[in-house]
């Protein structure tokens, strides 16, 4: 036999029988398909095996568990115990008849899941379950395939119908993804094999001699109506018939034109009147264009394609048909990005996200060209300014009256207190020697500060440095709480009396800690897990009890690890909850001119964050990138701080005070005060931790007013997790519960306003 007898007898465009369209599938621990596949073994029409079965269960397990990350020899144990035997009994072996590959392939389910785990979270896994549930069918295998194995990439469907009467041209390769050996085939064959390369597991059904008007209702419901039609022929004949017959069956209609991105949208599934085109062939029916010349559909495809501002090179296109080219010309990047603007509109369509019908253009030409770049800010490279710092404290000088400087010294030393946000909830009215100490009636009241509770607490440690600050200069403080029922929003009433400051012996002890005001601060720095001393764990316990508040110290190991997991929690319930959410991130400064300008809320400088999670809160900022997390339950990451935070502690502590009163916090505030300043004084750094305390109190005593009801029972089940740990009397107001460290002093602390902007001087009543 000659070389070319040869040739010939092998040559066969591969017959597109439904044999070489769709590959088989075998089971082995089905003895019927066993026997199948060991026919097909004997006859020699496997070529190759490819076996990865327990590298994909590998895969398959570490996907499902991102934390986990065994050794070599562990994970090799967990893929024997998952397939529970002999690995080739596990799953399906694929046989593609037209490579004559044997592959072997985990379980339909876990398939699936494996291959659209990196899916996740753009499309969440309920609605991957929705999608594979749609049937979609495509028309025309040109533009038509990137479409189709695009949406079968995605997952975007699971039953597929494929029309196109054409076989693959040479001249196609300009746009199509298939080889020059393919040259010949049926598109719908090329299409249907490029996505069963991808999933096996799609049922597939072709048309290969293409749709007429006697099979395209066939095409649209037979076995099942179709849920989309994605229409890409070039017949403008069953281009407009097509969208008759789906318009009957209400199946609505995607179609990309490979024409400056323009892409259509006909949802006759929710519009059954909707005129076809969007009425551009007004009075045209499909009947009316069957008999047409290439050159008379021309004047149709114009008013098909409405643009007043074509392509430069569509018109010249248009003008040479028949004369320098045959059919209209197309570009594989056009195709590629039509693929993708089917695919995304495919896949909200069917999840019910995007219901409108119309035109749309995605136009590179226009997105992409000089005079449109998107202005970007490039991180700074220069050095940062050094932070600014408040001014030194500096006591009224001792044995002068007590003029209007030496009140604004005063009052500076109460600016120092701590406030929940650095909100500085406090206004200073000074009448002589009395000091009016009173609520900033103009902060609007936070879900933290329930009941003015926080801001109740601020005042309260403001007052306990005025009197500590005083009393050191060689002054007396009386203090007054709420002393006009009929005006709640004056908290304390400050008398200064000159020469008796060691008249209270109580107190005697107290003034050494005002040396320590201008150093108290909020340390956020991670230090060393050093046990807490002992003698100091007494001498804040003894603090506490000498202010007539109680503290519970845990220190135990086992104990932090689990009030870092509540804490967590909390954490991220606050930061997935949309007004907690908007409350937090208005407290923060982020850059040097924020903070400086306002001279309150907390810099973000102080938060010690590395780059990365700084980037992150960066990102979790605006309400937009988590309201999607919080649809999934997602967020789990924001947990992370507050273990990290407890992990890097000596010991956790709970400030608690006898009653629930505006007075209590008020009295609790100078507890707190005095707490912290000890601390400060014993080297300690402080951390308040206390946000979830406020969402307890809120949820409590409050009924949990202006929280969902999805967060109060999170915080019901936190209240209980607490419990264990931290006991909480329903009587007791907790004030505070803070991390203690050995961690050094931070190099950034927040600002405080000018003591202008907050006191003020009146003529004595």
């Amino acid at each position: 036999m000659s070389l070319e007898s040869l040739i010939g007898s092998l040559n066969s465009a591969d017959d597109d029988g439904d044999a070489l369209l769709r590959p088989t599938l075998y089971a082995l621990d089905d003895p019927a398909q066993r026997a199948a596949l060991g026919a097909v073994l004997e006859r020699g029409d496997v070529a190759a095996v490819r076996d990865t079965l327990a590298e994909q269960v590998a895969e398959l397990l570490t996907s499902r568990r991102p934390d986990w990350h065994p050794e070599a020899g562990e994970l090799a144990d967990a893929v024997e115990s998952y397939t529970g035997g002999p690995a080739s009994a596990y799953g399906t072996w694929v046989w593609y008849p037209w490579t004559r590959q044997l592959v072997h392939v985990l379980p339909r389910d876990e398939y699936r899941e494996l291959r659209q785990s990196r899916n996740r979270y753009k499309i969440t896994a309920e609605e991957q379950q929705l999608l594979e549930d749609r049937t979609i069918a495509v028309i025309g295998l040109s533009v038509g395939a990137a479409s189709a194995v695009t949406l079968a990439q995605e997952g975007v469907g699971s039953r597929f119908r494929l029309a196109d009467f054409d076989r693959l041209s040479l001249s196609n390769l300009n746009r199509l993804r298939a080889s020059i050996a393919d040259v010949g085939l049926p598109k719908v064959a090329i299409a249907a094999r490029q996505m069963y390369a991808i999933d096996p597991y799609l049922d597939i059904e072709v048309w290969p001699h293409g749709l007429t008007e006697d099979n395209v209702d066939a095409f649209l419901t037979g076995g099942g109506r179709a849920d989309l039609l994605v229409e890409e022929c070039d017949d403008l004949y069953i281009k407009v018939y097509a969208r008759e017959r789906a318009r009957a069956h209400g199946i609505p209609v995607l179609m990309e034109t490979n024409e400056r991105g323009m892409l259509d949208v006909e949802r006759f599934d929710r519009e059954p009147d909707r005129p076809l085109l969007h009425g551009l062939l007004s009075g045209v029916a499909a009947a009316d264009l069957k008999t047409l010349s290439t050159r008379e559909k021309v004047p149709y495809v114009l008013r098909i394609l409405d643009q007043e501002r074509p392509s430069e090179r569509f018109v010249p296109s248009l003008v040479e048909i028949g004369q320098t080219i045959s059919s209209w010309p197309q570009l594989a990047s056009g195709v590629a990005l039509g693929a993708a603007l089917v695919t995304d509109t495919a896949r909200r369509l069917l999840l019910g996200t995007f219901t409108a019908s119309g035109r749309y253009f995605v136009d590179p030409g226009e997105l992409v060209r000089a005079g449109a770049e998107t202005a970007l800010r490039p991180e700074e490279t220069v050095a940062a300014p050094a932070p600014e710092t408040d001014a030194p404290l500096r006591l009224p000088e001792r044995g002068r009256p007590l003029d209007e400087e030496g009140m604004r010294r005063l009052v500076s030393y109460g600016m120092r207190a701590p406030s929940g946000g650095n909100v500085q909830p406090w206004r200073f009215v000074a009448r002589g020697r009395v000091l009016e100490c009173r609520i900033d009636d103009a902060l609007a009241p936070t879900l933290l500060d329930f009941e003015r509770s926080a801001s109740h607490l601020a005042i309260g440690a403001a007052v306990e440095n005025i009197d500590l600050a005083a009393r050191a200069a060689g002054w007396a403080c009386r203090a007054r709480l709420f002393p006009d029922p009929a005006d709640r929003g004056l908290v304390y009433e400050l008398t200064l009396d000159e020469g008796t400051a060691e008249t209270d012996g109580s107190d005697r002890q107290h003034p050494s800690l005002a040396e320590w005001i201008e150093h108290r601060t909020t340390n956020r720095t991670l230090g060393p897990d050093t046990p807490l001393a002992a003698p100091h764990a007494m001498a804040l316990s003894r603090c506490a009890d000498e202010s007539g508040a109680q503290l519970q110290l845990v220190t135990e190991h086992r104990e932090l690890e689990e009030l870092g997991r509540i804490l967590g929690a909390g954490d991220r319930l606050r930061m997935m909850s949309p007004r907690l959410h908007h409350e937090m991130m208005a407290e923060l400064r982020w850059d040097d001119e924020e903070v400086r300008r306002t001279r309150e809320g907390i810099d973000v400088a102080t938060l010690q964050l590395d780059r990365t999670d700084l980037a992150g809160i960066s990102i979790a900022r605006h309400w937009p990138n988590l309201a999607f997390l919080r649809r999934i339950g997602g967020g789990a990451s924001f947990e992370d701080g507050a273990r990290k935070l407890v992990a890097a502690s000596s010991g956790i502590g709970v400030l608690s005070i006898p009653g629930t009163t505006p007075d209590a916090y008020a009295r609790g505030g100078r507890a707190l005060q005095r707490l912290w300043l000890t601390a400060t004084a014993l080297g300690l750094g402080v951390q308040p931790l206390t946000p979830l305390l406020y969402l307890l109190a809120r949820v409590e005593r409050g009924g949990g007013t202006g929280l969902g009801t999805d967060e109060i029972t999170a915080l019901r089940a936190l209240r209980t997790r607490l419990a264990k740990i931290l006991p909480h009397r329903p009587a007791d107001a907790e004030l505070l519960l803070f991390r203690l460290s050995y961690a050094p002093a931070p190099t950034v602390r927040a600002l405080r306003r000018d003591v202008g902007s907050c006191l003020r001087f009146a003529d004595p009543a």
